[in-house]
């Protein structure tokens, strides 16, 4: 066994450590609004419930490890004192893994990840509709640990209107712990699935994502497709080339014979193979093929 003192890690490694062994974590899909109105959409693993009377929950948008700033997420809890706090399932994993990347302020995240926001009850900002579970909260504190890059901020949120999709929802009204099918992060790109365990999510582009709302209205409309499929389709920097397609075509017979039948179904279920094995750059130049 290894021992090691923190003081003796740079930040990245000693929070690849922590982020590794603490684990499973729930994930706090945050949504808060700026001062101007414009909605802002995150994913926070260090996440949990710590009272139920009064119903408390804590995320914490920690400093970038990388330069020392502070998420969105953070300015705009301190500024409104309200965010929702939406639960993360299978059907949506991929969104939220979207929606972490790093866009310019002003973005809205909800467009690019192509989630559905929906008007809180009680507070400003906006649902997840996809979401089983929202929590619409106040902020009571937010305690800074730390002044460091990897320093986090312990939002204090107190829940004051909860909306739980009757889907999850046993005989008796309780939540069925198989329905809801929660996911939670561990280390890396590791993901661990509460209905059948561990899986892979690619992380957002250091470089920006081109996001689910720059997807073509046919692909988006299509009944093939999940919103995994558009998170994965959305995380890519850009479009591959008619030269790149036309190479790819040429090499793969059973997408010659796909494209050939004249049948868009056809099509989209032989780029849904792809994208389910995560093979997204051949899955983006059959559906594109089809419209050369």
């Amino acid at each position: 066994m290894i021992s090691i003192s923190p003081k003796d890690l740079t930040p990245q490694k000693l929070q690849g450590y922590l982020q590794s062994a603490v684990g499973p974590r729930p994930i706090a899909f945050a949504s808060t609004i700026d001062t101007n109105g414009t909605p802002n959409l995150s994913p926070f693993s260090f996440f949990n419930v710590f009272s139920s009377n009064p119903p408390i929950l804590i995320f914490s948008p920690a400093r970038r490890v990388r330069d020392n700033t502070v998420k969105h997420t953070l300015i705009n809890a301190e500024i409104t004192r309200q965010v929702v706090i939406n639960i993360v399932d299978f059907e949506i994993v991929q969104q939220a893994s979207l929606s972490s990347t790093e866009y310019p302020t002003g973005v809205n995240e909800f467009v690019k990840a192509g989630l559905t926001a929906i008007p809180s009850d009680v507070v400003k900002p906006y649902r997840v509709a996809e979401s089983p579970v929202q929590f619409e909260c106040k902020v009571n504190d937010i305690i800074q640990l730390g002044t460091e890059g990897g320093a986090g901020n312990l939002v204090i949120c107190e829940v004051v209107k909860i909306h739980i999709s009757e889907k999850i929802l046993d005989e008796n009204g309780n939540i069925d712990q198989k329905k809801i099918d929660l996911v939670s992060r561990l280390g890396g790109n590791w993901y661990s699935r509460a209905n059948a365990g561990l899986f892979e999510v690619e992380k957002p582009l250091t470089t920006l994502g081109i996001g689910v709302d720059q997807i073509p209205s046919f692909i988006r409309e299509s009944v093939i497709f999940n919103g995994n499929d558009f998170g994965k389709l959305g995380n890519v920097e850009s479009l591959p080339t008619t030269e790149e397609i036309n190479i790819f075509v040429k090499e793969n017979i059973s997408v010659k014979g796909a494209l050939s039948a004249d049948d868009e179904e056809k099509v989209h279920l032989k780029a849904k193979e792809y994208l389910d094995k995560d093979d997204v750059l051949a899955a983006w130049k059959v559906l594109l093929a089809e419209r050369i």
